[in-house]
């Protein structure tokens, strides 16, 4: 990227990162060292035109979450913790990514942003 006198790297995190998961310490633990990495590069590759950010997807219908979503009890008290109260799906991911990707997000780096159905913010 350097060499080709910038770029755009995205970073795929998760709102544990913010927010750690019941039962899921490792995982979150993870996932706050990719946005504080997410972060750090913003600031050190900023000169070299590269920017960096991270995307925090809430629970999204994905093979790895599909204990979650499938089952009931799970999911059940998933929702109730989303204002949405329903599970994203990677589609609704993708046009953050392409806002990230695209020179559109120009003077966008170090952004943790947050695709959740709400759950950060409540």
């Amino acid at each position: 990227m350097m060499k080709n006198g910038g770029g755009s790297i995205i970073n795929v995190a998760s709102v544990n990162g913010i927010n750690p998961g019941h039962f899921q310490g490792i995982y979150s633990i993870t996932k706050a060292a990719v946005i504080s990495m997410t972060k750090a590069f913003a600031v050190e590759c900023a000169e070299a035109g590269i920017r960096c950010n991270a995307l925090l997807p809430g629970l999204t219908d994905t093979k790895f979450a599909s204990v979650l979503v499938n089952t009931p009890a799970i999911l059940s008290r998933a929702l109730a913790r989303i204002p949405m109260r329903r599970v994203g799906q990677p589609s609704e991911m993708a046009g953050l990514v392409l806002y990230l990707a695209s020179a559109a997000s120009s003077y966008t780096t170090g952004a943790i942003i947050n695709v959740d159905g709400g759950f950060l913010s409540a």
